[in-house]
């Protein structure tokens, strides 16, 4: 194969065919018509003699072939857009920039508000766009649709960049009347009414099955290890919800403790220690390596990590 006789445009239309296993959809992603796209599928074929996408029942699929091309092409497009990117300056009191942030429901209650703070003081005309889990996908992510997310992630893909924002414990929010203070012990949380709340990952979540312990997280798989369960009477995936029903009910809401701590002045709730040990866990943000050098990314970078800081 001369690669100088190569159209650098078709591997464009490769990394976006793989992405969408769609024409018409890779098409609009492109800006470009149909018949364009269909035609750079076929000179694909051509030049690397393979059906890459084929039809199915499920829709077009990609051949093996295609699936070992779409790493390797991917990285050499990220290269070349790394590089030829203008390193501007970034001069953030003149910046009308929109920066689309996704961020679970834990993240946006405890980082956003002092985030929102700094942007206002050093860059007042720029935007803060919060997108929830469900409104994003990593690949949305990768192509710098979204500037970062910023989450508890186990599985990521191996381009992404990514720091740690910072390490939380959890503790107990009860109502402060409710009786169960008096005596609050292993027994007496076990004997409560809870309110189970967390924040899915990327795409739509699903309903919870109080018996899938493996699902339902880190306060439920920490009580396993001694062979025990709670009652669970509420699922939400706002911390914020949680944190209401336990004020006006006598259940217990266990959640990581700088989303209980933004409620800590008010006299109607009350803040224990777990009667059991629950492993702390990490807050992340990751971004696209197209971003990676950016300099309005940086400094966004930049100002999240002293917000932490200021936070830890």
């Amino acid at each position: 194969m001369n690669i100088s006789k190569i159209d650098l445009n078709l591997l464009v239309y490769l990394d976006t065919l793989l992405r969408e296993c769609n024409v018409t959809r890779a098409a609009n992603q492109l800006s470009i018509t149909q018949p364009a796209m269909s035609n750079g599928l076929k000179r694909l074929r051509n030049l690397f003699n393979d059906p890459i996408l084929v039809r199915t029942s499920e829709g077009m699929v990609p051949t093996e072939r295609a699936l070992e091309l779409q790493p390797v092409i991917r990285g050499i497009l990220m290269t070349l857009e790394e590089t030829l990117a203008p390193n501007r300056e970034f001069v953030a009191s003149q910046s009308n920039r929109v920066f689309r942030i996704m961020a679970s429901d834990y993240a946006a209650s405890t980082l956003a508000p002092k985030l929102l703070n700094k942007l206002h003081e050093e860059a007042p005309d720029t935007t803060l766009d919060i997108l929830t889990p469900s409104d994003v996908t990593f690949h949305d992510v990768e192509n710098g649709k979204v500037d970062m997310a910023i989450n508890r992630f186990e599985n990521l893909p191996q381009s992404f960049h990514h720091k740690q924002i910072w390490k939380d414990s959890f503790c107990c929010l009860i109502k402060s009347d409710n009786p169960i203070i008096d005596n609050f012990n292993l027994d007496a949380y076990l004997k409560a009414r809870h309110i189970w709340v967390s924040k899915t990952g990327f795409g739509v979540g699903v309903g919870m099955d109080p018996a899938d312990v493996q699902k339902l997280g880190w306060v439920d798989e920490a009580l396993a290890h001694f062979g025990k369960h709670r009652n669970i009477a509420t699922f939400t995936r706002n911390y914020h919800v949680a944190i209401h029903l336990a004020k006006e009910q006598n259940l217990v809401a266990t959640l990581p403790s700088k989303a209980a701590n933004i409620y800590k002045d008010d006299p109607a709730i009350a803040i224990l220690e777990p009667p059991f040990p629950i492993p702390p866990f990490e807050l992340d943000m990751i971004w696209s390596p197209l971003l990676h050098r950016d300099a309005s990314h940086i400094w966004l970078r930049q100002k999240i990590a002293e917000v932490a800081q200021e936070l830890k």
